[in-house]
């Protein structure tokens, strides 16, 4: 799973410096690197898009896997198959501790995501029930870019938005889901998008070809929603919504870099309502 700022485990020490730039700084895993940054693969995936053989990728994953600058999660939808992400945040720190510990002045500097964003940009998030993880990026989505981004969500098997969902948002982060509602893929297959990105593997498998051939992520979240009582998975639902702010704000920079320009006046708006 996706950890938040992925600290060392008990025993485990922090990656210094120069074993930061001996993992990072390998061509091969340097290209992994970058691959991972804009969507969690499998390894199939990887080895097709680097072009090498699965026993180097998977070699040099296991060397990124044990400085912490990767992490990996089994599919939901095929326990076979193993997700692997770049924890972003992790990686920016020890980036910027690198740097600090060649000079202060090179420690990073965080900025300010959403702010730079300009153009409509139009992001869809789908789970498979619509129900708690793709319903709360929709959420901070669209708080946390100011409105800049044109966002909605939908599920495969959508089910009524989950009480965890909507209590997380607002005790957490002071968010009201009470506009929104649970709609089906169906609901939005016509509509035109920028930008797709799947949270759960099962949808995934299942999401079809939308108009205008938007750009896709996956974003390989556990489901929160697990069929024991409230209180015991509300826990689960705190530490998805976390992983999602931090996905998001990373997310926003990268739609800021990226965000096409305006709509020229007369073309038509076929934009999700």
């Amino acid at each position: 799973m996706y950890k938040v700022g992925m600290k060392p485990q008990q025993g485990q020490r922090e990656v210094a410096p120069h074993e930061f730039l001996q993992l990072a700084g390998h061509p091969l895993r340097w290209r992994l690197l970058v691959e991972l940054s804009r969507s969690d693969r499998i390894v199939s995936e990887l080895t097709g898009l680097v072009s090498e053989p699965q026993s180097l990728v998977s070699y040099h994953l296991g060397k990124l896997r044990a400085g912490r600058l990767v992490f990996g999660r089994r599919s939901s939808a095929d326990r076979r198959d193993t997700y692997y992400g770049l924890d972003l945040a992790h990686f920016g720190a020890l980036l910027s501790a690198t740097g600090g510990a060649l000079h202060p002045a090179l420690r990073l500097m965080p900025r300010s995501p959403g702010n730079a964003l300009t153009g409509p940009v139009r992001v869809l998030f789908l789970c498979t029930g619509n129900s708690a993880r793709s319903q709360m990026a929709e959420a901070l989505a669209r708080a946390r870019s100011g409105g800049a981004i044109e966002v909605c969500s939908a599920g495969s098997h959508p089910k009524p938005l989950h009480p965890n969902a909507v209590r997380v948002m607002r005790e957490a982060y002071g968010l009201d889901l009470a506009d929104q509602a649970s709609r089906s893929l169906e609901a939005v297959a016509r509509r035109r998008f920028d930008w797709v990105i799947s949270l759960c593997d099962r949808v995934r498998e299942v999401c079809p070809e939308l108009p205008g051939r938007p750009q896709a992520i996956h974003w390989s979240l556990a489901n929160p929603v697990t069929g024991d009582p409230d209180d015991v998975t509300y826990p689960l639902f705190q530490q998805t919504a976390a992983e999602l702010e931090i996905r998001i704000g990373f997310l926003l920079a990268l739609l800021a870099e990226r965000s096409p320009p305006p709509e020229s006046p007369g073309e038509p708006d076929d934009r999700p309502q």
